[in-house]
């Protein structure tokens, strides 16, 4: 069963947390970023690591989560599963406020470091790509 499915926190109130949580692990400059319709699709921050600053763009895409929620009902009428738009949005970010804690806690006892959880998100340039987007692009074929 999905992590979260039944929560009623709105994401606009677990958005706060995750920035909460990532200032009080020294992320600096979080922004979010909306789409057209006003729902926040990522959040946006800078860590600090030994060698400078990694920007880093951690995304929520709540039309994935949308499709997962209306299979789970499916696949299990007799579950109180709602199938809307803001369910998936609010499911979305309760899961990654959860990923986001945990990762956290690993860094605080230095079982990884911080670049090493975020690196798939981190940056490229100004085009806004993540390091995964990229290798995505390629088929995760490294360059030669």
């Amino acid at each position: 069963m999905i992590l979260n499915y039944t929560t009623t926190i709105d994401a606009y109130k677990t958005v706060s947390e995750i920035e909460y949580i990532l200032v009080k692990h020294k992320a600096k400059s979080v922004l979010k970023n909306y789409t057209n319709d006003g729902s926040i699709e990522s959040l946006s921050f800078i860590v600090e690591i030994p060698t400078g600053q990694m920007p880093i763009k951690l995304p929520v895409n709540t039309d994935a989560a949308l499709a997962v929620l209306i299979r789970e009902k499916k696949s299990n009428p007799r579950k109180q599963i709602k199938t809307t738009r803001e369910q998936a949005e609010r499911v979305a970010w309760r899961i990654l406020k959860d990923w986001v804690e945990a990762q956290m806690a690993l860094i605080e006892i230095e079982l990884v470091k911080m670049e090493q959880v975020f690196l798939p998100y981190a940056v490229l340039d100004e085009s806004g790509e993540t390091i995964f987007e990229k290798l995505e692009s390629r088929q995760f074929l490294l360059p030669e």
